[in-house]
Parts: structure tokens; C-alpha cells; sequence
């Protein structure tokens, strides 16, 4: 029995799905990697699809579909094999900010763009000098007569050269309360004052744009912010249990991928005495405890997919698999590349790419020790 309820309807998008990456995606995706780059109108293709911001309301441009969709989107984009394109970021991380705190006049005048890909969305949390740490975070938002001036800077904000719009979370200077003096503001590209900086060079996700962004008194009408004043911070621990999840996903699916791709490889490779290395007892044991600790790492995600589905408090265990499966697929790519020995180290490999694109999954969205800090004060350790 599975834990999820796959319908006909979510079979059929996931063909559809397929088949878009399989003629637009992969034939492209390492000319992407080279480039350090993705094409704009890749985004407008996605959204004519209809495999962008599948949760959107029908009433703003969405199809309204339930969070399954989304598992499938991000499943799927794992096993291409690319990251410069990053739907789940943009569907199910930072629109929801919109969907779930937007006024009525602003999600008739922003979702449909980030449905159809004419806006793509990046959030901007991070500092330079305040990481994890919100309540350190110094870009100021000075409330006025009707307007809203933000002041500093963020830094590793993914999507940042192409985000038309940025979920910007700043501290309100006239609160003192670092917990209530934080708001959340939406703040169009082109606006005077805002700035993109240079794509910053990664490891890994080459294809996806990183940059820092730079407010320089940039004034937006009060109707800009979302929600009301002081519960920006509030808002984002809100939001963190499906950003969490999301993590999971892609750790969980990406780990699944590189076992089918190892086992495949094993089966087929040989050594010197053409004895094929699926055959060695020291590869079928170590390829049983990976694909044990994928299926583990699978069943976990599917009860907190449906957890979440039904809107159960999951915080504790989506932190709990944050950490574990990003940590559990690190191990599986790492272990991969060593059992493939010299050709683990050839950039012709696909597992190559794909752990340099693992590794800092146990970085972003919380480093997974923040994760175990944050387990440890739910559990009132």
C-alpha cells in the first residue's frame, strides 16, 4: 500500500511532466552547466505547461492542485539531472509567501505572473553578516506616509539574477523586539534603488543563478508588504516546515536516482577478469545498505508529504529529515563515486555533477546543525 494516493490525474501530469524535460531539459542541461546559465524563456515554457505553482488557486491563474504535484515536479527535475532550472523554489518556497499572506489585490496582481513563469520569485533572507541568525539581519525597512524605504543588502539569494520579484524580509527600526520589529516586503525588480550583483561562483549548481541583491533606499508604496507589521518573522517560521520538506524531497529523489544509476553501472562494468562488480560481495552489500537507507530515507518523506497534505504540525520531523536525508544522500553520492573508482573522479560521470549539487544541501535552508538545535529546544531538551 502506498502512503501516497497517486490519481490517474497525477499519473497523467507526471507523463506530461516527463516528457517536457526529456525534449526542453536534458538535451540542453549541460550546455546550461557550461554556461553557468539558463535561458529566461525557459521559465515561460514551464508555466505554459502548467508545471509551475500547481497549488495556485484557480481564481488566480493556478490549477489548484494538492501537494502531490508538487512532489512530482521536484521528482522529476532530480532524476534530469540539473538544477539551473529550480521550479520548487519558486512554486513551493516562495510563492507560498504570496498564496498564503498576499492581500486579495496582491495576488491578482502577482500570481498569475509566477503561474504562467512571467515572474520568477527568489526570497531574500540572508546576510552577510546574519546567516541563520534572523533576528541579526540589519537591512532596515523605514515605514513612512503610505511608503516603505529599505535599506542593505542580502547575499546568496538563489534565482537572484532572474527574480522579477523578492520576497524581502527587514528589520523595522522603530521596534525594538528583534522577534516583532522584522516585516516582509515584495519588491519588483527595475525598482530605483534595487540592485542585482554578480552571479557568485559556486560548487555545484552551476546552471542556477546565485547572486547578492542591494537596496539602496528603495521606496515602495506601504501596499507592498505582506501581512502586517512586525510579523515577518512569525511568517517565515511559518513557512519553514514546507521549505524543509522540500529540502528532503530533493535530497531523497536525487539519492534514489544515483542508486539506480550505480546499480545499473555495476551490473554492467567489469573488472579485469570481465567478472561484472555487481558480483563482488563487497559491492552487493555496500549497494544493499544504500538503496536500504534510500528506501528508509523514501518511506519517511511520504509520511510527512501526507502529514503535511492533511496539515498536521510536522516541524520537529520535517527538521528531523532535513538534516537526516541530506546527510543520508551525501553518503550514497559520496560511496558512489568511490565504488566506481577512477571514472568516479571524470566529469563525463553524471554522478559527478550530481554530488557537487548534494553537498550544500546540508548548507542551505538551515544548516543541518541549526536543524538538530532547532529538534533539540521542540523537544525541550
Amino acid at each position: 500500500m502506498n502512503i501516497l494516493n497517486y490519481t490517474d490525474e497525477h499519473q497523467a501530469f507526471r507523463k506530461r511532466l516527463r516528457e517536457f524535460i526529456s525534449t526542453y531539459v536534458v538535451p540542453q542541461a549541460k550546455h546550461w552547466e557550461k554556461d553557468h546559465f539558463i535561458p529566461r524563456d525557459m521559465w515561460r515554457k514551464m508555466g505554459e505547461e502548467g508545471f509551475l505553482c500547481t497549488n495556485v488557486a484557480r481564481e488566480y491563474g493556478g490549477m489548484g492542485g494538492d501537494f502531490i504535484y508538487s512532489s512530482i515536479v521536484c521528482e522529476e527535475m532530480a532524476a534530469s539531472m540539473q538544477t539551473g532550472l529550480a521550479p520548487t523554489l519558486h512554486s513551493d518556497v516562495v510563492v507560498p509567501y504570496i498564496t498564503e499572506y498576499g492581500s486579495d489585490a496582491q495576488k491578482k496582481k502577482y500570481l498569475p505572473g509566477c503561474v504562467s513563469g512571467e515572474i520568477v520569485t527568489a526570497i531574500a533572507m540572508t546576510e552577510p553578516d546574519a546567516g541563520s541568525d534572523l533576528t541579526s539581519m540589519r537591512t532596515t525597512a523605514v515605514e513612512e506616509d503610505g511608503y516603505v524605504t529599505i535599506s542593505g543588502s542580502k547575499t546568496f539569494i538563489s534565482s537572484g539574477i532572474h527574480s522579477d520579484l523578492a520576497v524581502v524580509a527587514a528589520r523595522n527600526p522603530d521596534i525594538a523586539d528583534p522577534y516583532m520589529g522584522m516585516s516582509i516586503y515584495l519588491l519588483e525588480a527595475g525598482t530605483p534603488g534595487f540592485e542585482k550583483g554578480k552571479k557568485l561562483d559556486k560548487m555545484g549548481w552551476n546552471s542556477q543563478d546565485t547572486a547578492e541583491l542591494f537596496f539602496n533606499n528603495c521606496r515602495i508604496p506601504i501596499e507592498n508588504r505582506l501581512g502586517d507589521k512586525g510579523m515577518g518573522f512569525l511568517m517565515l517560521m511559518g513557512k519553514l516546515q514546507q521549505e524543509r520538506l522540500c529540502c528532503a524531497m530533493g535530497a531523497v529523489y536525487g539519492a534514489e536516482m544515483c542508486v539506480n544509476g550505480l546499480m545499473d553501472y555495476c551490473k554492467k562494468t567489469s573488472d579485469a577478469s570481465d567478472k561484472p562488480l555487481s558480483k563482488f560481495q563487497a559491492i552487493q552489500f555496500a549497494l544493499v545498505e544504500m538503496a536500504t537507507e534510500v528506501k528508509i530515507g523514501r518511506t519517511f518523506l511520504d509520511k510527512l508529504i501526507a502529514d503535511h497534505m492533511e496539515g498536521l504540525d510536522v516541524k520537529v520531523e520535517t527538521s528531523m529529515a532535513k538534516f537526516w536525508t541530506t546527510d543520508m544522500a551525501n553518503r550514497v553520492l559520496g560511496k558512489s563515486l568511490e565504488i566506481m573508482g577512477e571514472f568516479g573522479s571524470y566529469e563525463a560521470n553524471p554522478l559527478v555533477q550530481g554530488w557537487r549539487d548534494m553537498r550544500v544541501t546540508s548548507i542551505f535552508a538551515g544548516t543541518n546543525e541549526i536543524m538538530k538545535y532547532i529538534v533539540s529546544k521542540l523537544m525541550r531538551l
